[in-house]
């Protein structure tokens, strides 16, 4: 039943709507939407004529779409909306306060955490530096991480 409907009527409906709205896409829509409307609509249903019904219903509703675009028109951009710049602002406010959260630090949690993390060194570099042993070395990084990561957020960096 809908398959004969839309064979018979589909083009000339489409060629029918799309006078009335010039715009392919659109008015694909508006026949998408008629022959729905028609599988839901019992006139369709029991065989008689229906070309008036649907062209009818496809003007009202291109009538409604031009009138709905009318009121709230749709806003498109030619271009993306331009991005920020990357001037540096945010990695200097990211060092400012990892600084300002390694001065809360223990000495000896800052320290290890400068001489792996910022001196680059391995951790028996650093503990040959700080003339404490390796294990150590590793207990105190895996602490002052923790202590770090805890004193940005009490600073509010999440």
């Amino acid at each position: 039943m809908m398959r004969s409907l839309y064979q018979e009527h589909a083009g000339p409906l489409y060629g029918y709507v799309l006078t009335l709205t010039g715009d392919r896409g659109w008015a694909q829509d508006i026949v998408q939407e008629v022959l729905l409307r028609a599988w839901q609509h019992p006139l369709a249903a029991d065989g008689r004529p229906v070309r008036g019904w649907l062209h009818t219903v496809a003007r009202h509703l291109v009538i409604d779409q031009w009138r709905a675009r009318k009121v709230r028109p749709e806003v498109s951009f030619a271009d993306p909306p331009e991005r920020g710049v990357a001037d540096g602002t945010d990695e200097a406010m990211q060092s400012w306060l990892v600084a300002e959260a390694l001065q809360r630090l223990s000495p000896a949690h800052r320290e290890v955490l400068v001489e792996c993390y910022y001196q680059g060194r391995s951790v028996p570099e650093a503990a040959q530096r700080i003339g404490v042993p390796a294990g150590t070395v590793k207990s105190r990084l895996h602490y002052a991480l923790r202590a770090l990561r805890l004193t940005l957020q009490e600073m509010g960096v999440v």
